[in-house]
């Protein structure tokens, strides 16, 4: 019966293989990508993965305080994702090998609930990010149920007789038979499957409405909250936060306008004067910088920035009422009415 049950999980394991190859290669592809292909760990350069990170913020659930705590401590950020990228590496390598494959499928799962939680509202078409994490998590635990089969290490060191794989903490680790009576493999098996799918169900509902209702996606336009707009002394100040849009390239903000009460605008600036705004007069909270473009002020994903302008000059006889109006590339406006000090 035990070499029964034995040759049962070896022939599951080895139907699994091509899960194993191919998300084993997903996460040792971005190890891969990141340090050997490009150096993406370099703050300095445009393709840093820490703003990639920092585009997470402002949609995460649940694990936002702790990006928020990292995009404004860019040394722990580094050091975040130095120890991400290595931990995809190794996870992805050894779960192609098929060596400790049930530790690993745990790295899978714990990789693909953090992208799923962070980045699962990302997306401009097919909802990705959202795909990746749910497909990954399910992945992680069918791995960790069938442990690998005949072409893995751990099978291979099994065949050996090493002596570690007779310790019971292998089979909880490496692969093999689980140590536990099969009535309950079958609970814990469908338990699983059943909360995978509710958290599936959940994700998709909260992320893009996939369930029921009216469907979104915070990815296709962007969209800026501007808060604490205020004047003081001819200077206006305001802080920008990006919060929806494409992740890939920022809002294009082609016009600062401060507007009375009648809609005339008191104070402008158009595309060319942001494209030579004065970095000086940005103060940038966050990894992702607001800065000035070729032809605009951008304004990436997750970016949050006060601006100063000067020289703001109101006629206080006419009106004390002003709004600041911002347009991007694409026509849309943002409003935030200004406080007088």
């Amino acid at each position: 019966m035990n070499t029964n049950i034995s040759q049962s999980y070896t022939t599951a394991g080895m139907f699994t293989l091509s899960l194993r190859l191919v998300v084993g290669w997903t996460y040792f592809s971005a190890f891969w990508r990141r340090l050997i292909l490009a150096n993406k760990l370099d703050p300095e350069t445009a393709g840093y993965i820490g703003e990639k990170f920092n585009h997470f913020l402002p949609n995460a659930l649940g694990i936002k305080p702790i990006i928020l705590h990292l995009v404004e401590n860019p040394d722990s950020l580094w050091w975040a994702m130095a120890s991400f990228t290595i931990i995809e590496g190794i996870v992805g390598l050894l779960i192609m090998l098929g060596l400790f494959t049930r530790l690993m499928s745990l790295g899978v799962f714990g990789l693909a609930m953090g992208i799923l939680l962070g980045s699962g509202w990302i997306g401009t078409t097919c909802l990705d990010e959202w795909q990746i994490g749910v497909l990954g998590i399910a992945t992680g635990f069918t791995l960790f149920l069938t442990g690998s089969g005949k072409y893995s290490l751990d099978h291979y060191f099994m065949q050996k007789e090493s002596p570690f794989t007779k310790k019971t903490m292998f089979k909880w680790l490496g692969s093999g038979p689980l140590p536990l009576a099969e009535k309950l493999v079958s609970r814990v098996t469908l338990f699983g499957a059943v909360g995978i799918l509710g958290l599936t169900l959940f994700t998709n509902q909260y992320f893009h409405g996939g369930v029921w209702g009216t469907l979104h996606n915070k990815s296709v336009k962007p969209k800026i909250e501007i808060s604490n707009a205020h004047i003081n002394n001819e200077t206006l100040s305001f802080e920008v936060f990006r919060v929806e849009g494409v992740d890939v390239y920022g809002s294009f903000l082609i016009g600062i306008d401060v507007v009375n009460q009648n809609k005339t605008s008191v104070f402008s600036l158009k595309g060319d004067d942001l494209a030579q705004f004065n970095t000086k007069m940005v103060n940038n909270k966050y990894v992702a910088k607001v800065k000035p473009g070729a032809h605009s002020l951008i304004i990436p994903l997750g970016s949050r920035a006060e601006l100063t302008l000067g020289d703001i000059e109101l006629d206080r006889a006419t009106t004390d009422r002003y709004t600041l109006v911002l347009t991007d590339i694409s026509g849309i406006t943002w409003e935030q009415d200004i406080v007088i000090d």
